[in-house]
């Protein structure tokens, strides 16, 4: 792909190379733990006119979230917190009731949507990947199990349209990011509002945040681009907030152009004229990335070695794709980390794709008493570290990679 999934306009400006590595989220079961692995490579690209920041496609959304696809949302406390206080929010401030229709893109295991339904709101989800739709469906959360774009939207909001539709870190997962956003322009309701959340593009720089980079992850965004591509389909940001989540993250609020119900807040334009001011829409901005994330390598193979030579007992927590991501770039295997701990039952027993480190309970942290406790998913870290307090007891402590190495 040489031409910017957004505007067309062609790919000539490198961010950063990861060099080759596995889809991040193909964990190897044990009985094909030692057949061969397909690799590509995890190249990002800056559009030098909307400043999409993108991977270049080695394989298709459908290849990428199969129909067993191993992440699961509910299994993080914090994440599930985040979700209950939305939708408190979101109840409050719009009187979302028993008479709305509120649809998540990309709903996942019905994380969010079931604090709807326990308020009496009607709710369904769109979800591709039949695992998590199955727990969903589990929990009573109708879900229609496919992809979201235009011909879906036509099909699912041609007799009833959607009062609010959410989308969750779901932006980055589109290879196709015009057909998306003119799925959800053909599904809401002409007084309706969509929310938004996804990483910001300006934390993911300032804090040396690659290994949020995947082959999952097509696209990368700042609040700039973010508004033109909505804004080129026909809907409004009215106001954007700055979430704390997945290491700083946007919550934009969107309504239909032609929706004078709703005013513009002033953080809207604080929020454009702050990024044009740190050079988003400047080549200059992009640069040196890929020097940064190479740093970062050093250190933690420094670490490491250093760790093993000492005879040190190195385990990682949290078998997430970021860090799945950081490992394979950094070259990291099995005899510099011993194991990779996850609370996530369909991980356990399965071997991380690249590096082939088992994933166990995290049960197992008590019986081995690690030294060190390499944090995958440093988003997380706060309700790691509680709820991994007790290997103070022996000693040990807990290392965060990004976005510097850092012993906890």
């Amino acid at each position: 792909m040489n031409k910017c999934r957004f505007c067309g306009h062609p790919l000539n400006f490198k961010f950063i190379d990861l060099q080759h590595s596995p889809v991040s989220n193909a964990f190897i079961p044990m009985e094909r733990c030692k057949a061969a692995e397909v690799t590509y490579p995890l190249n990002v690209n800056v559009c030098d006119s909307c400043f999409l920041v993108q991977t270049e496609d080695y394989q298709t959304s459908s290849e990428l979230f199969t129909s067993d696809y191993p992440y699961f949302s509910s299994f993080s406390k914090s994440w599930l917190q985040h979700s209950s206080d939305y939708v408190d929010m979101m109840i409050e401030r719009f009187e979302i009731d028993s008479s709305s229709y509120v649809v998540e893109v990309a709903s996942n295991d019905g994380y969010l949507l079931q604090f709807f339904k326990q308020q009496g709101v009607k709710v369904c989800g769109i979800e591709p990947t039949q695992s998590t739709a199955d727990v969903a469906i589990s929990k009573g959360i109708e879900t229609v199990v496919d992809f979201f774009g235009e011909d879906l939207a036509a099909r699912h909001f041609a007799d009833k349209k959607a009062d609010l539709i959410i989308g969750n870190n779901v932006l980055a997962h589109v290879p196709d990011i015009n057909d998306f956003v003119g799925g959800v322009k053909i599904g809401l309701a002409l007084d309706g509002i969509c929310t938004f959340e996804f990483p910001h593009l300006v934390e993911l720089i300032a804090n040396n945040q690659f290994d949020t980079i995947y082959h999952e992850h097509f696209s990368y965004f700042s609040f700039q681009t973010v508004y033109k591509i909505f804004d080129t389909h026909g809907l409004t940001v009215f106001d954007v907030q700055k979430l704390k989540t997945h290491g700083g993250s946007l919550r934009v609020f969107l309504k239909h152009k032609g929706d004078e119900n709703r005013m513009v807040t002033s953080q809207v334009n604080d929020l454009l004229n702050e990024e044009k001011q740190l050079g988003v829409l400047n080549r200059d901005y992009y640069k040196n990335f890929e020097q940064k994330a190479f740093t970062v390598k050093l250190e933690l193979l420094e670490f490491l070695i250093s760790a093993k030579k000492a005879n040190k007992k190195v385990a990682a927590y949290g078998a997430a794709a970021k860090g799945n991501t950081l490992l394979n770039y950094c070259g990291v295997k099995g005899d510099l980390i011993d194991y990779c701990c996850d609370a996530n039952i369909h991980k356990q027993g399965m071997f991380m794709p690249g590096s082939h480190i088992s994933i166990m309970s995290p049960d197992y942290i008590k019986e081995d008493k690690p030294d060190y406790i390499l944090i995958l998913p440093w988003n997380l870290k706060d309700e790691i570290t509680s709820d991994l307090s007790y290997i103070r007891d022996w000693g040990g402590h807990f290392i965060v990679a990004i976005p510097k190495l850092t012993i906890i």
